[in-house]
C-alpha cells in the first residue's frame, strides 16, 4: 500500500488574516475543483492496484472472492479516511502545482532547429499520406516514417539537452478546464448506461463475472464448456483480476454479476477513461487543452464502425479490461512516465507501479504493449543520457507483469500455439486494421509523425518522438513478422499502435502554431478553432458514429444490459422452465452464447465457436460441439442424425430449444429421441424438446 502522503497533492500553509474566510473558502473550492480529475484517477489507480494484489494473494490462502472484497473494501474505506483526515488538517493550505498536473507556468524547452524541421515534417507529410491511402508499396511510407521519426528523434533530444534538462515545463491548470472535463466525463458515464454493443467476448468477461457471482469461487479451470473438467482457455490466463472484481460486488450487494457490470462499474470506467485522457491532453498540450479535448473525444466518438477501431475499445467495450487498458491506462502511464521524469520523485514512481499492478488486473495484453511504451519512454532517457532512470522506469513498470506471467506459466504450463498463431497482421495490415485508411488514416498519420511537434517541449515532445520512432520501427515490413516469430503472440501483434495516445495526439491537431501568427493570439486562436471544426467534420462525415448500427451498437430509452434485448429474454424464459430436465442445453449459437451472461446454471454445449481452438478444432470434443450447434443454427449442412445421437449422448444434452422457423431441426426432433416439452409464442418464437423417456 502507498503512504498516505502519496495520495495527497504537497500543499504550502498559508496564513488567513481576519476577513479573509469567505474568500479562502471560494478558492479551496476552486483548488479542488482544479484537483479532483487527478484526485479521482489517482485513488482508482491505487484502488484498483490494491484489488488486484488482493486477489492474487487470494490465491495462496485459498480465500473466496467475497471475502477479498470485503477485505479490499474495509482498507480503502480506511485509507480513504486518513486521506479525509490529512485534507482537513490542511484545509487552510493553497494547492501545490505538483498534486495535479502542474500549475501554470510556461512551457520549457529550446526552440527546435528549423533548418531540420522543414525536411523532417516533410517526410512526416509524406509518410501520413502514402500510408492513409492505398495503391502504393508500404515501402513508401515505412520508409519516409523511418525519416521522419529520425529527424524528430535528433531535433527533440537537442532541444531538451540545450534545455539543460528543464524538463516539459508546468502546465496550465484552470478551475474552469478541470470542470468542463469533469462535466464531460460525467455526461459520459450517464451514456454508457444507454448504450449497449453485443461484443461475442462478453460470454469470457462478463460470463466469468456471474460464474464468481452464483459461486463465489474463481474459476481455474475452463468454465464455458464443462465444469471446469477442461484445461482453462490458454490465452486468458486468471491474472486478471476485474471481471472477478464485478462479480463479487454482485454477490456481496445482492445484484445479478451482469448488472454490476455494465450500471455500476461501466459507468465509473467510462468517467476515469475520460479524465485520464483529459490528464494527458491538460499535460501535454502547449495551448487550447480544452478544444483538443473535445477534438479527442470526437475522435473516439465518431471513428468507430470497424471492430479494432479505437473508438471502438471506448465507451462500447469499457467494461472489457482490454478496452479499459487502451482507453484509460496507456494516456495515464504517459502522464506519471512524464511527471516522473521531470520530478523524479518517490510518489510519482509509486504511481507508476500501481499503474503498471492496474494494467496487469485489467488484461494480459499489457504484458504485450507496456514494454512498447516504457521502452519509448526509456529510449529517450537514453538518449539523453538518463540510463539509470531509464532502467529504473523499466523495472517499475514490467516486474508485476511480467512476475505475475511467470508465476502464470509455471503453474498452468505454456500457452498453446494453436490459439497464438490463430490470425496475423502484417505492417500495412496493422495499420489499415487499427488506424485506418483513407482521409481518416492521414490524419492518424499526421498525428502520429507530426506528434513530436505538437505537444509541449521538453520532456513529452522527447518521449512522443521516441514513441513515434518506435512505432515507424515496427511498421517496417517484416518486423512484426519477427516479433511474431519470436513470440508467438500473432493473433493480438495488431494492438502494436495502442502503446500510443492517438487519440490525445489526434486532439492536438489543433493545436497547432503556423510561426507567423504567434503575435496575432486573436488570428492564432481562430486558426485552432478552425483546425477543430474541419477534424470533427472530417471524422462525422468519413466515420462511423459509436451510436451506429453499423458500430454493432443500440443505442435504448433505458439502460440495458449490453445484450440484444430479444435474446435475452429467451434466455431468462429457457432459465425459468420448470420442466428444464438435467443436462447441457442445446440452442441456437446466439443463445448459447447468451446464457453464460444470464446464469450458469443452465450449461450449454457451445458457448463459443472461436473458443474451441484451444482444445483442437479436430478432437471429439470440438466436432461433437460444432455439429450439434450446426444443427441448432439451421445450418444448410448438418450432420446425419445418427452422428448427432451419438454426439448428444456423449454430452449429455438434456434440453434442445430452436427457433420455430427452423423446420428441418422440428422434423428431425422425434428421429432424435426428443419430446416437446415447451413453447413460447412470438416474438423470439421457440420450441423446447427432451428426451423421450
Amino acid at each position: 500500500m502507498p503512504k498516505v502522503d502519496s495520495l495527497v497533492p504537497e500543499r504550502n500553509d498559508v496564513p488567513v488574516r481576519s476577513g479573509e474566510g469567505e474568500r479562502v473558502t471560494r478558492g479551496l473550492l476552486a483548488s479542488l475543483v482544479a484537483l479532483l480529475p487527478a484526485l479521482l484517477t489517482d485513488a482508482a489507480v491505487y484502488a484498483f492496484a490494491l484489488w488486484t494484489v488482493l486477489y492474487h494473494a487470494a490465491f495462496l490462502f485459498d480465500l473466496r472472492p467475497s471475502v477479498t472484497f470485503l477485505v479490499w473494501l474495509v482498507c480503502c474505506v480506511l485509507v480513504a479516511g486518513l486521506v479525509v483526515v490529512r485534507l482537513w488538517r490542511r484545509r487552510r493550505a493553497s494547492v501545490s502545482a505538483d498534486g495535479g498536473d502542474g500549475p501554470v507556468g510556461p512551457t520549457a524547452g529550446a526552440a527546435l532547429d528549423r533548418r531540420w524541421l522543414l525536411p523532417t515534417v516533410a517526410a512526416g507529410a509524406v509518410a501520413a499520406l502514402t500510408a492513409g491511402l492505398d495503391g502504393l508499396s508500404w515501402w513508401v511510407p515505412a520508409l519516409a516514417g523511418l525519416v521522419a521519426a529520425l529527424g524528430a528523434v535528433l531535433l527533440t533530444r537537442r532541444a531538451w539537452l540545450s534545455s539543460s534538462g528543464a524538463g516539459s515545463g508546468v502546465p496550465a491548470q484552470g478551475t474552469w478546464q478541470s470542470a468542463f472535463a469533469l462535466v464531460v466525463s460525467g455526461l459520459v458515464g450517464v451514456a454508457s448506461l444507454f448504450i449497449a454493443r453485443n461484443t461475442p467476448d462478453d460470454v469470457f468477461y462478463v460470463g466469468k463475472s456471474v460464474w464468481v457471482a452464483e459461486r463465489d469461487i474463481v474459476p481455474l479451470r475452463d468454465f464455458l464448456f464443462t465444469e471446469q473438467v477442461a484445461p482453462p482457455l490458454s490465452s486468458q490466463p486468471p491474472i486478471a483480476s476485474i471481471e472477478v472484481l464485478a462479480g463479487a460486488l454482485g454477490r456481496v450487494f445482492g445484484m445479478h454479476a451482469a448488472s454490476a457490470t455494465w450500471y455500476v462499474l461501466l459507468p465509473v470506467l467510462a468517467v476515469l477513461a475520460v479524465l485520464s485522457l483529459w490528464r494527458l491532453i491538460q499535460r501535454w498540450a502547449p495551448r487550447r487543452p480544452v478544444l483538443a479535448f473535445v477534438v479527442a473525444l470526437a475522435f473516439l466518438a465518431f471513428v468507430c464502425g470497424d471492430d479494432a477501431a479505437l473508438g471502438t475499445f471506448h465507451l462500447p467495450r469499457l467494461h472489457e479490461g482490454k478496452g479499459m487498458f487502451v482507453s484509460a491506462v496507456v494516456p495515464l502511464m504517459w502522464v506519471y512516465l512524464t511527471r516522473w521524469f521531470d520530478s523524479r520523485s518517490r510518489r510519482d514512481l509509486a504511481a507508476i507501479v500501481a499503474l503498471s499492478i492496474v494494467a496487469t488486473g485489467l488484461t494480459s495484453t499489457s504484458v504485450m504493449i507496456l514494454p512498447l511504451l516504457v521502452g519509448a519512454a526509456g529510449l529517450g532517457m537514453l538518449l539523453v543520457g538518463r540510463w539509470r532512470d531509464a532502467l529504473v522506469a523499466g523495472v517499475a513498470v514490467m516486474a508485476y507483469p511480467i512476475g505475475s506471467v511467470i508465476v502464470t506459466r509455471l503453474a498452468l504450463g505454456p500457452m498453446t500455439s494453436v490459439i497464438a498463431g490463430a490470425q496475423f497482421f502484417d505492417a500495412e495490415g496493422t495499420y489499415r486494421r487499427t488506424l485506418l485508411i483513407g482521409v481518416l488514416g492521414v490524419i492518424c498519420g499526421l498525428a502520429i509523425w507530426f506528434g513530436p511537434f505538437l505537444v509541449r517541449r521538453g520532456t513529452p515532445a522527447l518521449f512522443v518522438a521516441c514513441g513515434t520512432a518506435t512505432m515507424s520501427v515496427l511498421l517496417v515490413p517484416g518486423v512484426l513478422e519477427a516479433l511474431s516469430a519470436a513470440s508467438g503472440l500473432t493473433a493480438v501483434l495488431w494492438r502494436v499502435p495502442w502503446f500510443l495516445p492517438l487519440p490525445a495526439l489526434v486532439g492536438l491537431l489543433c493545436t497547432i502554431d503556423l510561426p507567423p501568427l504567434t503575435r496575432v493570439a486573436g488570428v492564432r486562436a481562430a486558426v485552432g478553432a478552425a483546425t477543430a471544426a474541419v477534424l470533427v467534420g472530417v471524422f462525422a462525415v468519413a466515420g462511423t458514429p459509436m451510436w451506429s448500427p453499423r458500430s454493432f451498437v443500440e443505442v435504448h430509452e433505458r439502460p440495458t444490459w449490453k445484450l440484444p434485448q430479444q435474446r435475452q429474454k429467451i434466455a431468462f424464459w429457457m432459465w425459468n422452465l420448470d420442466d428444464r430436465p438435467p443436462g447441457l442445453l442445446l440452442a441456437p449459437s446466439t443463445l448459447m452464447r447468451t446464457m453464460p451472461i444470464v446464469t450458469t446454471e443452465v450449461r450449454v454445449v457451445m458457448a463459443r465457436n472461436g473458443y474451441l481452438v484451444d482444445y483442437d478444432m479436430n478432437s471429439q470434443f470440438a466436432q461433437d460441439r460444432l455439429k450439434l450447434a450446426a444443427y441448432a443454427d439451421g445450418a444448410d449442412e448438418i450432420a446425419p442424425v445418427s452422428e448427432l445421437a451419438a454426439a448428444m449422448q456423449r454430452l449429455d444434452v438434456g434440453t434442445v430449444c430452436v427457433y420455430n422457423g427452423n423446420r428441418r431441426a422440428r422434423d428431425l426432433a422425434p428421429e432424435l429421441g426428443l419430446e416437446e416439452f415447451a413453447s413460447r409464442k412470438a416474438p423470439g418464437a421457440v420450441t423446447c424438446y427432451r428426451r423421450a423417456a
